[in-house]
């Protein structure tokens, strides 16, 4: 978030970023559903037409086979994660920009902004992985027809039993390079967008909640533009068999170009572009209603 006049009390920033996550998976977690199962279709016989034609057949098909709880699969591990996620990720981002100023009045330029991002993603990727990993197996074991796992927790377990500590971090590789640079473009274009969103005459830290809306949902989008290509390797990465990949994301990669082509790095792009704006909009406004409560409710803590 912008710098504030006063420091923000980190219990607050915990509990409001959480409820801001939370927000930001109940909006996201549908289309998230659709992105990971066009991710991981696999490919179609000759003649044969795919499982999913695109965003809205994949859509479609969920909610008449599934019903609304089926757009829903795997929520519970981003939800449980959201909470220490956010609060390592502003963390993260702040650390990262105390650590390049001389001095606390020091304004950073949008390399060093970038920079500050990346670390943040570093921050974040411990708690994302297992998270991301549960999520996507959850989330396609539906339309496979098997039902390996009966929730997250059970999942959780099972992933520990049979591969230990690695079977539940399996993809770090991989959501490291989707985390790292997502993150910096992220906090880049977000205080960017605040700078041009703030009118003349005014202050950053005056800026109006519909505008901090506006710069998040965007910024979100601009995260994704990058993000795109490691998550569809993660993804594919986190759900395969055992084995199938010994050698990691070259292997997922050179499978990918071979078999479907340079733009299967991008499967599942519309999905994702749908839901960035709104998903991180309510993020933020879950933010800023939660911190306007935890002031009212408790001013001076």
């Amino acid at each position: 978030m912008t710098d504030e006049a006063k420091p923000i009390s980190p219990l607050k920033n915990l509990l409001a970023g959480g409820f801001g996550g939370v927000c930001l998976v109940f909006v996201g977690h549908p289309l998230d559903t659709v992105k990971v199962r066009l991710q991981t279709q696999p490919p179609s016989l000759p003649g044969q037409p795919p499982m999913y034609s695109g965003t809205f057949d994949c859509f479609r098909k969920t909610l008449v086979r599934e019903g609304i709880t089926g757009l829903y699969r795997g929520m519970a591990a981003p939800i449980i994660g959201v909470t220490p996620m956010f609060a390592v990720c502003f963390f993260g981002f702040g650390l990262g920009k105390k650590l390049q100023q001389k001095h606390p009045e020091d304004v950073l330029s949008y390399p060093q902004l970038f920079a500050a991002g990346m670390l943040s993603g570093v921050f974040t990727t411990g708690i994302m992985t297992p998270g991301e990993r549960i999520k996507c197996l959850l989330q396609i074991q539906a339309s496979s027809g098997e039902t390996k796992y009966t929730g997250a927790l059970d999942c959780a377990k099972k992933l520990y039993q049979e591969a230990g500590i690695r079977g539940i971090y399996k993809g770090t590789v991989l959501t490291l390079m989707r985390d790292v640079p997502a993150s910096g473009m992220y906090f880049m274009t977000y205080e960017w967008l605040k700078n041009i969103l703030t009118p003349e005459g005014k202050s950053v830290s005056e800026l109006s909640v519909p505008r901090i809306l506006v710069a998040g949902g965007i910024a979100g989008i601009f995260n994704w533009a990058v993000a795109i290509p490691p998550d569809v390797l993660k993804s594919r990465f986190q759900t395969a068999p055992p084995g199938k990949y010994p050698n990691g994301f070259r292997d997922v990669l050179r499978e990918l170009i071979q078999k479907e082509g340079v733009t299967s790095l991008y499967k599942g792009f519309n999905a994702v572009m749908i839901r960035a704006f709104p998903a991180n909009a309510a993020c933020f406004l879950g933010f800023e209603v939660a911190m306007k409560f935890l002031n009212w409710i408790a001013p001076n803590f």
